[in-house]
């Protein structure tokens, strides 16, 4: 799982945790932390700051939380992560990221979009998402209307390449994406490792396993 390189990391802690309980052991990804990539069954990206807008073609200009380093390093696990047709999950930042590198595009600064939800940020599931009728999504959680938590100002505007849309808050702002042909690829743009109590949420992860194949990419 991919992440900053400080200590104090709770997204990677709870990530750890709900990826153990799926039987699964969790490898650190950052700037301070370079495993054998050969090594890696799964992918996942997960959240943070905002990505550079030259990725996208966004707001050089704008004042915001930007860390260059780690999104060159994360570009690159997700290439590889295409080429060698591994799960991927996209958590929030990595949602964008893995569609950016597909050729989508981002909502740069969502605030003034919000008619219907608040963009307040917060750990607990109150924002309401409704899952595209038949998406893997749907399937995993039982159910087209989820509560999720939310933590971003940034959101996907155009899927890119491979992308189909699988969820929308009530303010029609995309909330997850998914492959349309069936790659194991999905992106949502809230937390499940901060909701790893919820049923739902955990069969994310355990999806990402249920997908790696018997052999690991070399």
């Amino acid at each position: 799982m991919t992440g900053n390189d400080r200590r104090w990391a709770p997204a990677w802690w709870c990530s750890r945790i709900v990826l153990w309980l799926a039987g699964a052991r969790a490898v650190r990804i950052s700037l301070a932390h370079t495993p054998v990539k050969k090594n890696i069954a799964a992918l996942v990206v997960g959240g943070g700051n905002d990505i550079s807008p030259e990725h996208y073609g966004g707001d050089i200009e704008a004042k915001v939380k930007l860390d260059p380093g780690r999104d060159q390093l994360e570009i690159e696990w997700i290439e590889y992560a295409l080429r060698q047709k591994i799960p991927l999950l996209g958590i929030c930042r990595g949602a964008q990221l893995i569609n950016v590198v597909l050729g989508g595009s981002l909502h740069q600064d969502i605030r003034s979009m919000r008619k219907r939800t608040y963009n307040r940020p917060g750990l607990l599931p109150t924002k309401r998402v409704s899952l595209e009728e038949g998406s893997l999504l749907s399937s995993l959680f039982e159910k087209t209307r989820i509560k999720v938590n939310s933590l971003h100002h940034q959101a996907i505007k155009q899927p890119g390449r491979g992308l189909r849309v699988a969820g929308r808050d009530r303010d029609q702002i995309i909330q997850a994406v998914e492959s349309d042909d069936g790659k194991p690829i999905v992106g949502v743009q809230w937390h499940p490792e901060y909701l790893f109590y919820v049923s739902g949420q955990r069969a994310i992860f355990h999806w990402l396993l249920q997908n790696i194949c018997p052999k690991s990419p070399q």
